[in-house]
């Protein structure tokens, strides 16, 4: 609550600032001025440690600054504004690089101003400690570690795939390996919907609707750590099987601002293919693998074969070429031309194979240093 307040006096004198009839610019030193001044003015701020009052201030102009980018991208779209937080919506505090102390051994966090928590240490933290982030999922607490780790090279493979990712299939690789497509999200959209419903009818304030809240945070946290789960271990497999990776350069945000259609924006929102490639390009950096992207224009219609462009509409799902006759799942050839893109390769005659399907069960089943697929 109290952050929650500080960061909407900083929006509102930045607001009041701008004004026309002031048309003053106020810089993020400006407002970090202002912190002291709400303390005077709330002393109950003085419970908070001072550091995490200078990061909201931080986020607020970070937050500026990407919506600041996002108007000059336009797109065709109207931008609006940040608003102000309504109670409880700031959950997060930010201890960076000072104010807190984490003892390993004994499972025992100190933060400044807190004071001593007993914690559920998952496992050992390694690498100079930057900050710790302190958050609130539903009715549970949550300590991020963010640390300066060195990276771990993995042995050479001199092996490098090309990945198509999709909604069909969630991955089809250049080895004809075709990952299911989760869809965690739709899973559980029944009964996300009949407590969205239930949580519609109660009454603002009561215990019950206190409780539905809770059960509706509990749910979306589950099908987030099921998908989290899924994409960590799938791509630490490609990780440790191969040195070089090539993914289109997706513009993800693009694909579901340009079109109308609500049902696919959801499929897209929950395939979650930008964590994927963000996962891919964090491992990959600290394995010493290489992450290549590549543009994706014309990576369906070209042959992988013979190079020839084939047109063909996103509801045809095989590839056939009329000019040297290769035939393949649509996705498949997609991800050869992934792959030779990135790797700056003439395309090579290949024989049609059939894709290798893996389901969903499977990579869960998987541990977190998974073996790679292989088919051949």
């Amino acid at each position: 609550m109290l952050v929650d307040g500080s960061i909407n006096r900083l929006l509102q004198d930045l607001n009041e600032a701008k004004a026309k009839e002031n048309n003053i610019k106020l810089k993020p030193y400006d407002t970090q001025n202002i912190i002291p001044l709400l303390k005077s003015e709330n002393p109950m701020l003085g419970q908070v440690y001072s550091k995490v009052l200078q990061m909201v201030n931080y986020t607020l102009w970070s937050n500026l600054k990407g919506l600041s980018a996002s108007k000059k991208r336009g797109r065709g779209r109207t931008i609006g504004h940040i608003r102000f937080k309504g109670y409880g919506w700031y959950n997060t505090q930010n201890y960076n690089q000072s104010g807190f102390k984490l003892d390993q051994d004994h499972s025992i966090l100190r933060l400044s101003k807190i004071g001593a928590i007993r914690i559920k240490l998952y496992r050992k933290m390694e690498g100079c400690i930057k900050a710790i982030i302190i958050k609130r999922d539903g009715k549970r607490w949550f300590a991020i570690v963010q640390a300066d780790q060195a990276p771990r090279p993995l042995p050479k493979t001199e092996e490098a795939i090309g990945l198509d990712v999709g909604l069909n299939s969630f991955v089809v690789d250049s080895d004809s390996n075709s990952i299911e497509n989760p869809r965690f999200a739709e899973q559980s959209s029944k009964k996300l919907a009949k407590l969205q419903r239930k949580l519609a009818r109660a009454q603002k304030g009561s215990n019950n609707r206190r409780k539905i809240k809770d059960k509706v945070a509990r749910l979306h946290k589950t099908i987030n750590c099921r998908r989290d789960n899924f994409l960590h271990k799938l791509s630490r497999t490609y990780v440790n099987a191969f040195d070089i990776i090539c993914v289109e350069d997706l513009d993800v945000k693009g694909l579901k601002e340009n079109d109308n259609n609500h049902g696919m924006h959801r499929s897209i929102h929950d395939a979650s293919w930008s964590k994927f490639i963000f996962m891919l390009s964090y491992k990959a950096q600290s394995a010493g693998r290489k992450l290549i992207k590549v543009d994706p224009r014309n990576t369906t219609q070209k042959c992988s074969a013979c190079g020839s462009i084939v047109k063909k509409d996103l509801s045809i799902r095989v590839h056939e070429c009329p000019y040297c006759g290769f035939s393949c799942d649509r996705d498949y050839n997609a991800s050869r031309n992934i792959l030779f893109s990135g790797l700056e390769q003439p395309v090579a005659p290949i024989e049609s194979n059939p894709l290798h399907h893996i389901s969903v069960m499977q990579v869960l089943a998987m541990k977190w240093e998974a073996a790679p697929f292989r088919t051949r």
